[in-house]
């Protein structure tokens, strides 16, 4: 009976202690967020992020005094701070981890809502019907080819629409607006569907111009200063709102843009952490990490804030998941070197 009391009393003493346990104190965690939009409309709608990020991370033993959020001006300039140690965690693209293999660690993959417009034929997509997000979750989206209101793109989509195959020539006479080369959406698979269709890339291209983020893009094609764009499925969804509104435009944007061509499944982007950042070199606290932002991605207020990225939640991810981002790499250095 004396032992049995005192085996409860010594257990009750270390859960007390181990409540009592002060949090590692971490100084400083540094995030780095690849450009999807303007970097102030990022700042703006992630600003509570650290503060989510502390809360969670301190219910895991870890009291972070200070988290970190910068915009990078590309998504290479994201993967090349992780790559550095300049920052602990990132959020880039599929493409981007392919790029820089070795360089970065995946830790999660994002989730999105399932798009309702889905089809590989572009006319599917243009019957003046405001696309939707549906219920499920998935783990790929597809890339379209915006046409514009310029007269040029009009031709694209008039032609498209009415069951005809565009030219090369076609498309090498209208002004495209492209994002970096590591970007899924706004570079890689846009080269990829322009060499299965054409044998062509972007680089073969003679009137191209480079915009800073999605939401740049889709201000060119509202000014007519471009004529077609490259960007996620949902891209006029998310733009529809600004499109009358601060682009200035007057009809909508279901009415005034078409979809000229459509690639295959783009794996979601990741959150990466840095091989070489101290703090992620400490498994337990890296775990913590994942588990934080897992936890964050669930909660309503998390996913308020990780909608600034288009994502609804976090699973963990692993390397592979990237090899097709790798093949597509290949494919367009292979083309490149012809």
């Amino acid at each position: 009976m004396k032992k049995s009391v005192l085996v409860s009393l010594f257990l009750l003493m270390f859960a007390a202690a181990a409540f009592s346990a002060e949090p590692k104190t971490v100084d400083r965690l540094s995030i780095a967020i690849s450009p999807y939009d303007a970097a102030d409309v990022i700042m703006a709608k992630t600003a509570p992020l650290g503060e989510m990020l502390k809360t969670g991370l301190k219910k895991r033993g870890y009291d972070v005094k200070d988290v970190s959020l910068s915009v990078s001006s590309s998504y290479q300039a994201c993967a090349e701070a992780l790559s550095a140690g300049t920052a602990d965690a990132g959020f880039i693209s599929g493409g981007t981890v392919a790029l820089y293999t070795g360089e970065v660690e995946v830790l999660l993959t994002a989730l999105r809502k399932a798009y309702s417009k889905n089809s590989l034929d572009p006319r599917d997509w243009n019957d003046g019907t405001p696309g939707a997000y549906k219920g499920d979750l998935s783990e790929y989206y597809r890339c379209i080819i915006v046409a514009g209101p310029s007269e040029r793109g009009r031709a694209l989509a008039a032609k498209v629409n009415a069951g005809e195959k565009l030219t090369w020539d076609d498309l090498n006479a209208a002004t495209w607006c492209v994002l970096g080369a590591t970007s899924s959406s706004g570079y890689i698979y846009p080269s990829l569907w322009l060499q299965a269709n054409y044998g062509k890339s972007i680089r073969d291209l003679a009137h191209v111009v480079q915009s800073s983020s999605h939401g740049a893009s889709v201000a060119r094609l509202a000014a007519e200063q471009a004529d077609v764009i490259v960007s996620f499925a949902h891209i006029q969804l998310r733009s529809a709102k600004d499109w009358t509104g601060s682009l200035g435009r007057k009809e909508d944007i279901w009415h005034e843009t078409n979809v000229i061509g459509v690639t295959e499944g783009i794996y979601n982007d990741a959150v990466c952490v840095s091989p070489v950042s101290p703090l992620m070199r400490d498994e337990a606290f890296k775990k913590a990490f994942g588990e934080t932002m897992i936890e964050i991605g669930d909660s309503p207020e998390g996913k308020a804030v990780i909608a600034a990225f288009s994502q609804v939640g976090y699973a963990w991810g692993k390397d592979s998941n990237y090899d097709g981002e790798r093949k597509a790499q290949e494919l367009l250095r292979n083309m490149s070197s012809k």
